[in-house]
């Protein structure tokens, strides 16, 4: 496994594809947390931001083989490990995108109250942001491997459908990345650190059984 996840690892440098949505997420930072905001809704805010970001890599990763290679690392290994560790790399680049950029909010934003009466401790928010970080890159990952192959194979279809599906997940009251993400910009209102531990273990069970799914679906349809 280590051996196709340097594989899928090296494909994604070479290709340049990760170049989008890096730009992308930077652009979500640049346009929404800005220095000296209360850090608890900044670390909301790009914890929100990472979600698509994660959708868009796992399209990335699962289709930037050539049919023609796919089919050798399949033939060699099965179609199922291809399949897990194409998206094992989009979640690995989402946390690689997400980690400097939730440290980078950090640093950055007021450690106090969205009414600026309450001072936040640095490092417990810096925590919560992570984990709530970690929750949204793991929902998109679940998003991102539902709406793409083998459930989903022409990108006229795949494409729109993933942000559609990213979006939902993003805003619905249900969703566990939201309460993550609620969970943040709630407690800026007092400024009380909440970890995000629930929700966490949700998204990756919902990320687990993703990646389940489509990975016994890629060995049927191979």
């Amino acid at each position: 496994m280590t051996a196709l996840l340097r594989y899928q690892a090296a494909l994604l440098a070479r290709s340049h594809r990760w170049l989008p949505p890096l730009l992308l997420y930077g652009a979500f930072l640049g346009i929404g947390v800005q220095s000296g905001q209360p850090i608890l809704d900044s670390l909301g805010y790009a914890a929100a931001a990472l979600l698509p970001i994660a959708a868009w890599l796992v399209r990335v990763c699962v289709t930037q083989e050539p049919a023609a290679a796919r089919d050798c690392a399949s033939a060699a290994v099965g179609p199922a490990r291809v399949h897990l560790a194409a998206v094992l790399t989009a979640l690995g680049a989402a946390l690689l995108l997400g980690t400097p950029g939730t440290l980078l909010v950090a640093a950055v934003s007021d450690p106090h109250s969205a009414n600026h009466q309450h001072e936040v401790p640095v490092p417990e928010a810096t925590v919560a942001g992570l984990l709530a970080a970690v929750a949204c890159a793991l929902l998109g990952t679940a998003v991102g491997a539902l709406c793409n192959r083998p459930l989903l194979r022409r990108p006229g279809w795949a494409i729109p459908v993933t942000m559609l599906a990213a979006l939902l997940v993003s805003v619905a009251g249900a969703s566990p990345a939201n309460a993550a993400v609620s969970g943040l910009v709630d407690g800026s209102r007092s400024g009380t650190v909440t970890m995000p531990l629930l929700p966490l273990a949700l998204t990756a069970a919902a990320a687990a059984g993703a990646t389940a799914l489509v990975c016994a679906l890629s060995s049927r349809r191979s």
